[in-house]
């Protein structure tokens, strides 16, 4: 893997998982709101909530309703590393592409914008309301390398001809076939900086 130069042209990212810390805010809404404070990150063992933790269906997705609504009131916070390893890149290469599932772009294109120390124009954030347009965009875009956390997602990625880098998280712990990074000094590494 340390042999690995990402021309950063060549790169986008997934935000939620990746960039924002999407899981911590779950888990301080369910406390904060439904006193649920029994759940830690290590218990999100797959992506799809319900499957891995003993929480009501309807508080589940009323949670992650909040989330994409930006409907809280705890701060979303990002991934340590992100903001420095993105802006840099973003810098460099005078733009910088985020491709998420989410189904429509607010909130989460303003919060991009506001933890990036980047020109909010040369930020693009792409929602495209489900896991699988997310390939259509990267091959229009000319993107070879995409960072996201859904493994299931990293399939249809490489199907396509794509470099799928899976960014380690607790849910995402399956075998699998791809390069992975733990944080944003791994990924960092990658990058063909100048």
């Amino acid at each position: 893997m340390t042999n690995i130069r990402i021309d950063p042209a060549s790169i986008a990212f997934d935000i939620d998982g990746v960039v924002a810390d999407t899981m911590t805010l779950f888990l301080d809404i369910a406390r904060d709101e439904y006193n649920i404070d029994w759940i830690r990150l290590e218990d999100i063992t797959c992506y799809q909530l319900e499957e891995c933790l003993d929480l009501d269906a309807a508080i589940i997705g009323s949670i992650i309703n909040r989330i994409m609504d930006g409907d809280y009131n705890v701060p979303l916070k990002p991934i340590a590393g992100a903001p420095e390893v993105l802006s840099r890149l973003g810098r460099q290469n005078g733009s910088i592409l985020f491709v998420t599932a989410r189904p429509y772009l607010n909130p989460i294109d303003d919060w991009v914008k506001s933890v990036l120390t980047l020109d909010p124009g040369s930020i693009e954030v792409v929602a495209t309301g489900s896991f699988e347009a997310k390939v259509d965009v990267l091959v229009e875009r000319d993107i070879t390398y995409f960072v996201e956390d859904r493994l299931e997602t990293c399939f249809p990625i490489q199907a396509a001809g794509l470099v799928p880098v899976l960014f380690k998280q607790p849910w995402n712990r399956e075998h699998h076939p791809f390069m992975e990074v733990s944080n944003w000094k791994e990924l960092e590494s990658l990058i063909e900086f100048k």
